[in-house]
Parts: structure tokens; C-alpha cells; sequence
């Protein structure tokens, strides 16, 4: 599989709109998900941590999954996950991990998988019963958020209607939205990020 952030892991943490996003999903997070410190995390698309650095010190273990180990390999050079963090590299859409956990995170992956409601499934099957996700994403943008032709983007946000109903569908209840943040581009368009929070039916 081709590392598609491979060129960008390095500077990652440098650009400010991931910094942004990251921050407002953070606060978003703690508004509407309490984290306790028995609870273990994992955070799908962790990318190089900026999430993970936010929820670790809060939880007993957090394990970062991304298909991407560029990414991955500068969160596990931090040494203040280093103790609190797993790192794995795996598409777990089609290879699931064999663990449960509390809380599923996920900030700004959602887009790069094109089958959303497998997805949406296979986060539910790796939560434990009563369980909650938190995903974070665009609200549905006109396709000018990432640059033209880009690799590996499959959805130009989401209708927070729509994916209400996919994720009941796969087995959340409780599903609610809040916005996270707003990012403002150059050439004068927002982008609001949503943050979906739900819980395992069962």
C-alpha cells in the first residue's frame, strides 16, 4: 500500500490548519465525551499524535492505528507518548485489531476511507458494549478543502443528516453533533469540522 503522507509526516505538526483542527476537536472532545483514566482509547488515523498528545495523559492507554507509518513514526519519536501509546500500522477495515476498547477516536480520517459504512461498523464491532466514537470531519464542502486531483480523498465532507442515519445503521445510538471548528482558507471559504459523538447501541 502506497504511504500516501509519506512526503508530508516530517512537517506535519508545523502546518497550522492540522494544529487548529486538532485543538478544536480536543475541546470538543472534552465537552461531550468525558475521559477517565481507566478508560482505554483508540484513535483510528492517529496520523503523528496531535490527538492522541491531547487524550494519553488522560486515559490508561491509547493505541494509534493509521495505514500511514510515516505518520506514525513521528508520534512514536515523541517522547511524551512514548509510555502511553501503541502504535499500529493496519487497515483495520480489513483487518481488524482483536481488542475492544472504551472510546474510538478519530480526527479528520473519515474522508480518506470510500466505503463509510463499513467503516462505520468496524469502528462499532471494536467497542466495547456501551462504548463511545468520536469522529471528527468536515461538514460537506464543494471539494476545495484539499488540493484538486489529490490522492486518497474519497468524500468532500459529510451531511451530518446522512451520517446520522449511516451510523444508526451500523449499530450507534445517541448520535450527536457539535462544531469543533472552523477553518478559514485564503481564499475566503470556511470549512466548519464537525464532531460526531455516539454510543454502541449494545
Amino acid at each position: 500500500m502506497t504511504d500516501l503522507f509519506a512526503d508530508k509526516a516530517a512537517d506535519w505538526d508545523t502546518r497550522p490548519i492540522p494544529a487548529q483542527i486538532s485543538e478544536g476537536v480536543a475541546r470538543a472532545l472534552d465537552a461531550t465525551v468525558p475521559l477517565k483514566p481507566t478508560d482505554t482509547v483508540m484513535d483510528f488515523g492517529a496520523g503523528t499524535g496531535l490527538l492522541c498528545g491531547h487524550v494519553a495523559p488522560r486515559v490508561q492507554r491509547v493505541v494509534a492505528v493509521d495505514v500511514s507509518q510515516a505518520m506514525l513514526d513521528q508520534l512514536a519519536a515523541k517522547p511524551d507518548l512514548t509510555d502511553r501509546v501503541d502504535t499500529v500500522c493496519q487497515d483495520i477495515t480489513q483487518e481488524p485489531l482483536d481488542a475492544t476498547f472504551d472510546i474510538v477516536v478519530s480526527a479528520m480520517a473519515m474522508h480518506h476511507v470510500e466505503d463509510t459504512d463499513h467503516l462505520l461498523a468496524t469502528l462499532r464491532d471494536h467497542l466495547a458494549p456501551g462504548g463511545h466514537v468520536a469522529i471528527a470531519d468536515l461538514d460537506t464542502e464543494p471539494g476545495t478543502f484539499h488540493p484538486p486531483g489529490m490522492d486518497g480523498v474519497f468524500h468532500h465532507g459529510f451531511d451530518r443528516d446522512a451520517l446520522t442515519a449511516k451510523a444508526e445503521a451500523a449499530g450507534f445510538t445517541d448520535v450527536t453533533f457539535t462544531t469543533a471548528c472552523t477553518v478559514d482558507r485564503e481564499d475566503e471559504r470556511r470549512y466548519p469540522v464537525f464532531l460526531m459523538t455516539a454510543r454502541r447501541a449494545d
